[in-house]
């Protein structure tokens, strides 16, 4: 009779399968918790410790590394002498081995998570069974994910002898699940690293990711494209909740992305925050006690440019907002929760896609992007506010409401892609120019979207996430009403554009510190 040896962390499934094996005239061989789970729905079960002939030592530590278990899975069919050696040993082969490992992951997760208890949950026996099996995959049936048990199953059921491509598949995933465990342990003993001392970045990188779905197309409709998760991770888009309309497309879950970087400059207890979004860069962005006025104010910046966008809040959307949110087409609304009302209101649009998102910060510290053969990794952006070094340069320091005005500036034009230029004025964007290849035209265009849109700009404040490196960026707003600027510093020409300040009775501030965002 064929064997099957099943040793699993996760026994999602496993009872049935077992079943069916056994139903099929399989010897089921189990270790410890599984043996005990199969027992337990009647199935009978032989303990690796009675194939071995030694118990399970060391709490557990040491059970399946014995000979009668690796020479059962090692032993390749077609070869006699093979056969010879496990006869004369009084072993038998093993034709089946079901093995997920200890959750590693999900403990070292947990923030009270122990070294002690992490080191334990790496497991040793099942890598060693599943990569001996894998290599063997032309006699031994391997299987790592619940999921495939069924196809498994169907494909015992085809005719003996017929070829299989899912043994060779299965044998991948077992190569490519081992490979990112031992990622996972290799990254939680280096350690992440912390705000006073932090981790050099690693000297090798593996990455795990998991297909979560397949994107109808990518960027072009004549790019296949899917959206994957990092193995082990729930944060970020891979927690999202899609509760209504079409499903997302690779440009909607980009746009979300840049949505959610941009809101979390705003703790939600701190004031509500929205983010209109477009091609990943905000086109309008705005802080109020309500998401109805924040929108509103968020809107008002460019509404030409707000349609088809994607909308983010940091707080629940209400009723109000919803029916603001109606009147307009948007792509997607993303937010921590909705209101029974405000769902109702915006589901009578059939297409708008709702999200929900919980405030939390992503899990990973480094952020990848791909370039021709190979990454670049940094450190993930976080947009925080240090007034500590801040440094007033220019002869007029801002009034109170400036300083107000530029602490929401500098937050907001982090998410602008570069050269970015952001006009502010009462906690809300007034004008925006991104991504252009010169500094001044970031000015002029962020100057000309807030005429287009009826702004008087006396008294606004002005942010640019680098320095200035003529003084034109400053006489363009100051000479378009432009009363306080904030800006990183450090041209070799600052004496030039702060001396431009003091010519037009302008403040600045200097932060230090550069947000590009490429």
């Amino acid at each position: 009779m064929p064997r099957a040896l099943l040793s699993v962390s996760d026994k999602a499934g496993i009872e049935e399968f077992a079943s069916e094996l056994a139903g099929r005239g399989w010897t089921i061989l189990s270790t410890g918790g599984t043996a005990r789970t199969l027992r337990a729905c009647g199935l009978a079960v032989t303990e690796v410790s009675e194939i071995t002939g030694h118990p399970e030592i060391m709490d557990g530590r040491v059970k399946t590394l014995h000979p009668a278990v690796h020479a059962g899975l090692l032993a390749r069919r077609d070869h006699a002498a093979d056969d010879a050696q496990l006869a004369s040993l009084g072993y038998e082969p093993i034709d089946l081995l079901a093995v997920n490992l200890y959750p590693f992951r999900e403990t070292v997760a947990r923030p009270a998570t122990t070294d002690a208890e992490a080191l334990e949950q790496i497991d040793i026996g099942g890598p060693a069974m599943l990569r001996a099996a894998a290599k063997n995959h032309a006699g031994v049936w391997v299987v790592v994910e619940p999921s495939d048990y069924a196809r498994v199953l169907a494909e015992l059921d085809r005719r003996e002898g017929e070829p299989s491509s899912l043994r060779r598949e299965l044998a991948a995933k077992v190569f490519a699940h081992t490979s990112a465990y031992d990622a996972a342990v290799a990254a939680h003993l280096r350690g992440s690293g912390t705000d006073e001392t932090r981790a050099p970045l690693p000297s090798a990188i593996s990455l795990d990711l998991t297909r979560v779905q397949t994107l109808r197309y990518g960027e072009n409709p004549d790019q296949l494209a899917g959206f994957y998760r990092e193995a082990g991770g729930s944060g970020g888009l891979a927690a999202l909740t899609q509760l209504h309309g079409k499903e997302l497309s690779f440009n909607n879950l980009l746009d979300v992305d840049g949505a959610l970087l941009a809101i979390s400059a705003w703790p939600p207890h701190e004031s509500a925050a929205c983010a209109i979004i477009k091609h990943t860069t905000p086109c309008g962005l705005a802080i109020s006690g309500s998401v109805a006025d924040a929108y509103h104010k968020a809107l008002s910046t460019d509404p030409v440019s707000a349609f088809g966008s994607v909308v983010a809040f940091n707080r629940e959307v209400t009723e109000e907002c919803a029916m603001h949110l109606r009147a307009h087409f948007v792509e997607a609304v993303v937010a921590p929760a909705f209101s029974d009302a405000a769902l109702s209101t915006l589901k009578q649009k059939k297409n708008l896609r709702l999200l929900t998102l919980p405030n939390t910060e992503p899990a990973a510290d480094l952020d990848y992007k791909r370039v021709r053969g190979g990454f670049l990794v940094q450190e993930r952006l976080r947009i925080a506010l240090d007034e500590q070094s801040w440094k007033v340069v220019t002869e007029r320091p801002p009034s109170d409401e400036e300083r107000s005005d530029l602490r929401f500036a500098w937050r907001a034009v982090a998410p602008v892609k570069s050269n970015a230029i952001l006009i502010a004025r009462g906690g809300a964007t007034l004008g925006i120019g991104a991504g252009q290849m010169s500094r001044v035209d970031s000015s002029r265009i962020a100057v000309m979207k807030a005429a287009d849109n009826g702004f008087d700009l006396k008294g606004a404040v002005l942010a640019s996430d680098a320095f200035f490196p003529f003084r034109d960026g400053v006489d363009t707003a100051a000479e378009a009403g432009v009363r306080a600027i904030i800006q990183p510093g450090g041209s070799v020409r600052d004496e030039e554009v702060i001396a431009a300040a003091n010519d037009h009775d302008v403040a600045m501030v200097l932060t230090g510190r550069r947000s590009f965002r490429h």
